[in-house]
């Protein structure tokens, strides 16, 4: 399978990837944990389709540490025992931010309320910021049909 476009060696969409991407460092270098952080990639990515940006989160946090079997629940979390209550309000906020399409409201108050329980201003806005983010990756790789499997940990530093 080959990609619609050349995500990597196009000039404009490298570009744009480099300003994406200084934005997500922003994001990983705040106080939001890095395993919630993970978290929320590997769970929107799923909702997304997005095969690439899964492969590449789950090795990411497997590399990380992150056990085998929290990365297998994420698509289940709701029923899972191996995440905080914190893990839990950051993955319903990230359902509800990635499907806003799903529900005329968008956000529920009730899901903005459990996430500030456990984060602080800035990891809010951190949390609101990989939401987005992830999904703008999202959209990139499924709509010029990105192949998965290939990724090795660290590959874009």
């Amino acid at each position: 399978m080959d990609a619609r476009l050349n995500l990597f060696g196009n000039p404009l969409l490298g570009t744009f990837l480099k300003h994406l991407n200084s934005a997500g460092k922003v994001i990983g270098d705040s106080a939001l944990p890095a395993a919630t952080q993970e978290l929320v990639k590997i769970r929107a990515s799923q909702i997304n389709g997005c095969g690439f940006c899964t492969d590449m989160h789950t090795k990411d946090a497997a590399k990380a540490g992150e056990t085998s079997t929290r990365l297998n629940l994420v698509a289940v979390w709701r029923e899972a025992t191996v995440f905080t209550d914190a893990e839990r309000a950051a993955l319903e906020l990230a359902e509800q931010g990635t499907r806003i399409a799903d529900a005329a409201g968008g956000v529920t108050d009730e899901a903005w309320a459990k996430a500030a329980e456990h984060y602080d201003e800035e990891q809010l806005a951190a949390l609101v910021s990989i939401i987005a983010i992830i999904n703008t990756y999202n959209r990139l790789n499924v709509i010029v049909q990105q192949p998965a499997g290939d990724y090795q940990p660290g590959q874009f530093g």
